[in-house]
């Protein structure tokens, strides 16, 4: 059974890979007050998400962000 992490990481991942988000999205829809569930901050740390050309702005999934969609599988 996928932790509650891992799972969480891979709806973030499908998320972001829907549609290009803005940071500011990003942080409205994926905040949280829980400091054990920092999913945002830890696919960050993880290479798993990067900011897109231009402005910044834009977040993306990176090619780790990718291969962990398309295995399915997100780093514990």
């Amino acid at each position: 059974m996928a932790s509650a992490h891992a799972s969480l990481t891979l709806q973030l991942l499908e998320w972001v890979a829907e549609r290009p988000r803005s940071r500011s999205e990003l942080m409205m829809a994926w905040k949280s007050s829980c400091p054990r569930l920092s999913i945002w901050e830890d696919a960050c740390a993880d290479g798993l998400l990067g900011c897109g050309a231009g402005n910044g702005d834009t977040i993306v999934l990176t090619e780790e962000g990718r291969r962990c969609l398309r295995a399915r599988v997100a780093p514990d």
